[in-house]
């Protein structure tokens, strides 16, 4: 898959095998499409029938990993290339994008999805919207999918805040940092349970900010010690 992002080969076959699970009329809801790795994915595993909303306002902001802010040129590319990947891989009419933040898209999108993908901005506030929001719209036994938790700290705050002691998401597990909850209720000492699975998951989480430290510090012999190879951001 020749499309930029921050999506890796497993955590693809992850979206490709709940987006697969879906039938009409279910829809699936992404939350930051950036260039169109994760909606070529979902688009193309989809069902005749089922839906998918792909929400990125393309502003040049929070594009990615140290790209918090960035210029309407950027976004406007962003935008066209996301258009071109859809194209090249067929599934242009099978995606319906929203060219608005994922707040003001709330009113855009009717009824639950079977699948919300997020991986929109990364900053706590932003994701715990998201988080908040859209997870309420996803339907009883559907997935909710988090792209760099236990990686971002934002985005792991905020899923502390909302998913840690909650009692709507049961948390299945992780491929990377993309972390799979499923809405089914979590009730009495089951919900001890799968807070303490998700706090398992921290001695990763703080690998992963060495990992960024040491690569914004140059320290690659630090990062390789950690386990990480090469320069690329954890994923």
């Amino acid at each position: 898959m020749n499309i930029e992002g921050w999506l890796t080969d497993a955590q693809a076959q992850v979206l490709s095998n709940r987006a697969r699970e879906l039938t009409a009329p279910d829809q699936i809801v992404e939350i930051g499409s950036y260039r169109g790795r994760s909606a070529v994915v979902l688009a193309t595993a989809a069902q005749e029938g089922v839906g998918v909303v792909a929400i990125d306002p393309h502003a040049g902001n929070d594009r990615g990993p140290q790209q918090i802010r960035g210029s309407a040129a950027d976004g406007q590319r962003d935008h066209e290339a996301f258009m071109r990947n859809l194209d090249r891989a067929g599934v242009r009419g099978r995606v319906r994008h929203v060219r608005l933040g994922s707040q003001e898209a709330l009113s855009e999108v009717d009824g639950t999805a079977g699948v919300v993908y997020v991986d929109g901005a990364h900053r706590y506030a932003p994701a715990r919207a998201d988080i908040e929001r859209w997870g309420a719209r996803v339907r009883p036994g559907g997935t909710l999918l988090i792209h760099d938790a236990f990686s971002s700290i934002g985005v792991t705050l905020a899923m502390a805040r909302v998913l840690l002691m909650g009692g709507e998401f049961r948390y299945v597990g992780r491929t990377g940092s993309l972390a799979e909850y499923l809405k089914l209720p979590v009730r009495g000492p089951a919900r001890a349970a799968n807070a303490l699975r998700q706090a398992a998951q921290l001695p990763w989480f703080v690998r992963n900010i060495l990992v960024k430290v040491a690569l914004l510090a140059r320290l690659r012999p630090l990062a390789r010690l950690l386990g990480h190879r090469g320069s690329d951001w954890p994923y």
